[in-house]
């Protein structure tokens, strides 16, 4: 059975379900408010015990670390991130991204440092982290044999979620992202696109305050992408979810407000996706010759900066590239094939941060098998 489908971990005891006996009103005790079952969050004030609910970051991460045998798969990082943010995690396949989703999610242990998510701890606590956070996976674990209505009135029944509030989200939430015409269609008939987007209805059904996706779009059309982002921005601002998001794709990485580079377990850079590009040094020039170590040379000689070699053509970053570039071209000895300018891109800022390009390719069945254990292990 899914992680979801039993927000108490096995062995300990369930704790009363989040939801008010009451509706809140100006007579009410503050202890008696949850804000997971309010149509708006400010409308009432916190409960005492809802300590993540008032001056504490969403995820706040110190020295996190886990290790596979020999294989150190996350190496002591260490990221804060602000409730109502959209945080990605920029990296290519066995980086670190899903592993660390992971632990914060509390499907794997963490083999050193801590972690808080909505000011619980993801060790000691992680019923109420699990109770607090909605989770979609980068491979699909809905039951096709099911209804899209039936898959979230079960995942609203496991996190006991009172049957009238559970009936007006999955009607809500069935409209946001367009599915209420299939409401009753057997998940097995969806598409792709369809499905993700099911999965993050799912995932919001308990008012989580923390949206976790691994890879949310990987394999999606770029129409129904844009329709998925479409949906978290309008989250973000109707509800101020915070997002955490793991991704390959560059393009998506444009629509976070901060983002973490991580490569080989480790955090190599983090900042807005334009602080990242501006740090790159300037506007990008790129030109090719028949001899392009030598090139390389003249550069690294002439202009005290460090080119890279991709692909055949050497790159280098320059501060103004449209006055550079006129005098490179008279003053370079040989003869150039192409030659070009433009504005680092967030493929840059990797190239530049690592040595080499985030590839996009599929992951093998190892590889998913490999994840499929991993969420499992204790």
């Amino acid at each position: 059975m899914p992680w979801f489908a039993s927000p108490c971990p096995a062995g300990s005891a369930r704790s009363t379900p989040p939801w008010p006996a009451r509706s809140c009103s100006t007579k009410s005790s503050a202890s008696a408010v949850d804000p997971y079952s309010l149509p708006s969050l400010a409308a009432c004030p916190p409960p005492r015990s809802i300590k993540w609910f008032v001056s504490v970051k969403a995820i706040d991460v110190e020295n996190l670390s886990r290790r596979f045998g020999k294989i150190e798969a996350v190496k002591e990082i260490s990221f804060a991130i602000e409730e109502g943010e959209i945080f990605g995690f920029l990296g290519p396949n066995g980086a670190g991204k899903t592993t660390t989703i992971n632990m914060l999610c509390t499907l794997l242990r963490p083999g050193g440092g801590s972690a808080r998510v909505n000011g619980f701890d993801i060790v000691r606590q992680r019923s109420d982290v699990r109770r607090s956070i909605g989770l979609v996976f980068q491979q699909s674990t809905l039951d096709e044999q099911l209804s899209a209505e039936q898959n979230l009135r079960f995942h609203g029944y496991a996190y006991g979620v009172p049957a009238a509030l559970r009936e007006q989200r999955i009607h809500d939430l069935l409209t946001m992202v367009e599915l209420y015409d299939r409401r009753q269609h057997k998940v097995r008939t969806f598409s792709g696109g369809m499905k993700r987007r099911l999965e993050i209805a799912r995932g919001l059904l308990h008012l989580p305050r923390v949206l976790f996706l691994d890879e949310p779009t990987l394999g999606l059309d770029p129409q129904t992408r844009k329709h998925i982002w479409d949906y978290l921005h309008d989250l973000r601002q109707r509800e101020n979810l915070t997002i955490f998001l793991t991704t390959h794709y560059m393009d998506e990485a444009e629509n976070c407000g901060r983002i973490a580079v991580i490569d080989h377990g480790r955090i190599v850079a983090m900042d807005t996706p334009d602080g990242l590009k501006n740090a790159v040094g300037g506007d990008l020039v790129t030109f090719s010759t028949a001899d392009a170590q030598a090139a390389a040379q003249f550069v690294r000689e002439q202009y005290h900066v460090e080119p890279q070699i991709q692909d055949g053509q050497v790159r280098f970053h320059v501060t103004s590239g449209e006055t550079f570039l006129p005098d490179f071209v008279r003053e370079f000895p040989q003869r150039l094939l192409s030659v070009g300018l433009r504005r680092p891109t967030l493929e840059d800022v990797f190239l530049s941060l690592t040595g080499h390009e985030i590839r996009d390719s599929e992951l093998d069945a190892k590889d998913l098998m490999r994840q499929h254990m991993q969420r499992w292990q204790r």
